[in-house]
């Protein structure tokens, strides 16, 4: 077993052993509106912050296909620990876009939770050794429990066009606002950040550009070996990673409650020998499957390419957008149907699978995973149109 195959083993081990407790704390992380602290250590323990962090400051490194087969794990024992997990190890691989004197500040512990977006709504003003930053960032997921946060702005040129920047920023130079209150992924603490005349020295700016193609001066190593795969091909794979683990999970929770619950008002008292019963769970278990199915194809080639050192082609890259949002898709269709097949007494806050069935469709509303603007960048590129977006 190679060191990476034991390296991953260790933490899908872990990982394994705590998604009951991730489970049954998952009530107490929705009415709190933010993950426990628990679920935090657990995973911290487990190794799921090192995943991404280079081997060369002690991270574990791992390629993007075993990273999602974590989270998929971590999110079939609750939907938003998955998603925040998600959020923080995504954005320690773009911190790894940054140059190296960034990269050996934010890694500097080797394990590292790092929050942010692209949305561009700060302001870059030109300093002496950097610039001065102001913004807000809404939705900003994870940000109660980061080390660091990545956050967009523009920059007003002197002949008045704008650049797109990136800073990387600790949390603790933020304010955090307490306007999370949700009906879809409440536990993931997504709050408003606001940063007001706070200085950004150069090496931890990088340009828009710059991280998309992984270009950035001022690195040495620009990723570690077969580790660069595309910025937004890369969290998208690891997006859809979540939701397959999401759709997992409701289902197990599905085959355990359906056993003896009859049908109300029919003369059916075990749900598990109807006929409709058992089409709706072989349905739902092959959209996971189908789901599933297309993200090894994009895992892939999505390596292929980063152990050749190669930047997948902008196909390639519209391919992935369009497949894994319709996976996506696929794994909120599989839990709508097993959340529609679950009787009323499935709305009661005590039972999981109604927090799953929530948080799916919560998160399916993120702008970055709309199924109709992947479908349309995928069919453009399909067509021989070009993409008519900069985020592939």
């Amino acid at each position: 077993m190679s060191q990476t195959d034991s390296g991953v083993a260790a933490v899908l081990d872990a990982v394994t052993a705590i998604v009951p407790t991730l489970r049954a704390n998952g009530r107490d992380a929705e009415e709190r509106r933010w993950l426990p602290d628990e679920n935090i250590d657990l995973l911290d323990k487990a190794g799921v912050f090192r995943m991404a962090v280079p081997a060369r400051f002690g991270g574990l490194g791992l390629p993007l296909a075993d990273q999602a087969r974590v989270l998929a794990e971590i999110a079939r024992g609750c939907s938003s620990t998955g998603w925040v997990s998600m959020v923080w190890v995504s954005n320690a691989f773009v911190s790894t876009l940054f140059s190296d004197r960034a990269q050996e500040e934010v890694f500097a512990a080797g394990s590292v939770r790092v929050s942010g977006g692209f949305a561009p709504t700060g302001t870059f003003v030109p300093t002496e050794g950097g610039y001065t930053l102001n913004g807000f960032w809404k939705f900003n997921t994870g940000c109660r429990g980061s080390d660091w946060n990545i956050v967009a702005g523009l920059l007003e040129k002197e002949d008045g066009t704008h650049e797109d920047l990136v800073a990387i920023v600790p949390l603790s130079e933020f304010t955090v606002a307490d306007d999370w209150d949700t009906s879809a992924a409440s536990a993931t603490g997504s709050s408003t950040t606001t940063l007001k005349d706070v200085f950004v020295p150069a090496h931890r700016v990088v340009g828009f550009g710059d991280a998309i193609f992984n270009t950035t001066p001022g690195r040495e190593n620009p990723a570690d070996g077969g580790r660069f795969y595309g910025l937004f091909s890369f969290v998208m794979a690891e997006c859809a990673a979540v939701f397959n683990g999401i759709a997992r999970g409701a289902l197990e929770l599905f085959l355990e409650r359906v056993p003896g619950r009859g049908i109300t008002y029919t003369s059916w008292t075990d749900q598990t020998q109807h006929p409709l019963t058992q089409i709706q769970v072989a349905t739902a278990a092959n959209k996971i499957a189908a789901a599933e199915g297309l993200e090894a194809g994009w895992l892939k080639l999505l390596q292929e390419r980063a152990d050749a050192g190669e930047q997948p082609t902008i196909e390639e890259k519209a391919i992935a957008r369009g497949q894994a949002a319709f996976a996506i898709q696929l794994a909120k269709e599989a839990v709508e149907v097993l959340y529609g097949a679950s009787g009323a007494s499935v709305i009661q806050n005590s039972v999981p699978l109604q927090r799953f069935h929530r948080d799916a469709q919560g998160l399916a509303l993120h702008a970055l995973l709309l199924l109709s603007t992947n479908l349309e960048v995928q069919g453009r590129v399909l067509l021989g149109l070009d993409a008519d977006t900069p985020l592939l």
